[in-house]
């Protein structure tokens, strides 16, 4: 039996930590669904049709993240309702802080409860543990540099849409 994962989130913009987490989540099952949601207490920035153009590109962009990755957005019903319809058992979630793992911990326990579906959480590389995309997003625009935080292919995206 195959192990599927989900490794849900708002990707407003996707990181260099994403990535990361990303990464160790495909070399630990054999299936992995990056999945962009909508998340109704935020203002986004990129529409979801944009993040998930903007993922693929920096997961094609990154020699060292594996193959065995779908990109695919959820923006309406259940995250478990995904999780069930993909056969997927697992969230992987990265957390930066106790602050994450206070915010997560209601989640976990609700859909473990709604499915059965479990929460395996990943910290990032200590590079990596001060980057959040509202950060990113803060910080660009304002204009300034979040090359050493974001893909490629993010930082192109941004430098494009950025005012002159």
């Amino acid at each position: 039996m195959s192990s599927i994962a989900v490794v849900p989130g708002s990707f407003d913009p996707v990181t260099l930590g994403h990535l990361d987490v990303i990464r160790r989540a495909a070399a630990i099952f054999d299936e992995v669904h990056v999945l962009v949601v909508h998340n109704p207490g935020k203002t986004a920035m990129l529409p979801i049709s944009e993040r998930v153009h903007l993922l693929q590109q920096a997961i094609d962009e990154d020699e060292t993240i594996p193959s065995n990755i779908t990109i695919a957005s959820w923006s309406v019903g259940l995250l478990v309702d995904y999780c069930t319809e993909v056969g997927a058992t697992v969230l992987v979630k990265g957390i930066r802080s106790q602050i994450d793992i206070a915010y997560e911990t209601p989640m976990v326990l609700m859909n473990r409860s709604l499915a059965n579906v479990e929460t395996v959480f990943l910290l990032p590389e200590p590079g990596h543990a001060h980057v959040s995309s509202s950060l990113v997003r803060q910080v660009a625009s304002l204009g300034g540099d979040v090359s050493d935080y974001v893909p490629t292919a993010v930082a192109r995206y941004l430098d494009t849409t950025r005012p002159a």
